[in-house]
This record gives C-alpha cells, sequence and structure tokens, in this order.
C-alpha cells in the first residue's frame, strides 16, 4: 500500500452503542453539511476518502451552489487522495479549499485539486509536500515492481504540482527529494496557495 505519511483516522461510531457525548461529532457532521461544508482532518485514508466523495456527491446532487473544503492533514495513502482530488474535479459544484493547522503530503495533492484563486489557508498553516514512499516486501521481483511504480507515483505527483502552481517539472521533482516544507507567505510564492484569509467572509468563490 502506497502511502506518503500513515496517521489513522480515529472511526466515528454508528452502531448505537456509543457514550452519549461521543454521538456529537456525527450530529455536528450533518450541521457542517448544510452550510455545504466538509472537512478532511487526520490522516488520509480508505474510509475517510469514501467518507469525503460521499459528502461532495451529495452536496452536489443537492444543488451546485459553492462548497467549503477544510482541510488539517499530515497526508496519507495515495490512491485515496487521488480520489479526493478526482472527485472535486468531477462535481459540479465550485469548491473553495481552506488550509488550516499543515496541509502535507498528499493532502497537499488534494488541495491542488481547484484553481488558484479557490486555495485558501488560515494564517498559521504549514505546507509539505515531498516524494511518496511505499514499504517493499516479498519476492525480489515483486519489490522491483514496488519500486518502479513510486517512480511512477513520484512522477505523476511532481508533474500535478507543477501544473498547478507554475512551477517546472525539474525543479518540483528536486524540491520533493526531501520534505519540502513551507511557510504561507513560501507557498503563496511556489505557487500553491492563492490568499491568506483570517475570516470566514474573505471566502470568494
Amino acid at each position: 500500500m502506497s502511502q506518503f505519511a500513515s496517521s489513522g483516522l480515529p472511526p466515528i461510531r454508528n452502531d448505537g452503542e456509543e457514550e452519549k457525548d461521543t454521538a456529537l461529532p456525527g450530529a455536528m457532521m450533518t450541521k457542517f453539511l448544510e452550510t455545504r461544508t466538509v472537512m478532511i482532518f487526520g490522516g488520509v485514508d480508505q474510509k475517510l476518502a469514501e467518507r469525503v466523495s460521499a459528502q461532495l456527491l451529495y452536496l452536489d446532487h443537492m444543488n451546485n451552489d459553492p462548497i467549503r473544503l477544510i482541510v488539517n492533514s499530515p497526508g496519507g495513502h495515495v490512491e485515496s487522495g487521488d480520489t479526493i482530488h478526482d472527485l472535486i474535479r468531477f462535481i459540479s459544484s465550485p469548491v473553495a479549499v481552506i488550509g488550516t493547522g499543515w496541509v502535507a503530503s498528499i493532502a497537499t495533492h488534494i488541495f491542488l485539486s481547484v484553481p488558484a484563486e479557490r486555495r485558501f489557508c488560515l494564517p498559521n498553516t504549514r505546507f509539505l509536500i515531498h516524494q511518496p514512499s511505499g514499504g517493499a516486501g516479498g519476492k525480489a521481483s515483486d519489490i522491483a515492481i514496488q519500486a518502479e511504480e513510486i517512480v511512477k507515483m513520484r512522477t505523476r505527483i511532481a508533474q500535478k504540482i507543477a501544473d498547478a502552481t507554475g512551477q517546472s517539472l525539474e525543479r518540483v521533482l528536486k524540491d520533493i527529494d526531501r520534505d519540502y516544507w513551507m511557510s504561507t507567505e513560501e507557498a503563496k510564492e511556489y505557487g500553491i496557495l492563492g490568499n491568506v484569509i483570517s475570516t470566514a467572509a474573505e471566502v470568494k468563490v
């Protein structure tokens, strides 16, 4: 399983056995959806991708008003991030992505799914780009195949970053060779970020 960074997202129980206070996240999620707000907090995995995709598709089915996607994530599973990235582009509703805390690894790929003018972040957000990594194991032939796939994935992700930021592919490939952290100012200069905001009223779609 190819990953940028591994971090599990605590599951929200829906089996009726949770304590009274743990029922709050589900109720809050419903309220957020009523305001056409979707949240990505924590590691990106298959379960999160399913939840975010379902919410995006549901909101797009209801109407084509703008959707706000708030991201605070260390990254995670590449293909799960790909799904969210592609779904944002697939739906008809315009999406504004708002970074907070940190937007790292495959979460940056998600962040770059919208045009620059719809990429926002709060003042203390940090950004990270780097190459994908994976735990190769098994037979030597299998390890060789996995290594080849990681190289392909690295080039694909770098090309996506280059296309979204205006940087050259050569520069991006060099920059992601190691962890490349950016402040809001640096991310804006690099082309990742559109605007730093302090209030919700500044989000223009």
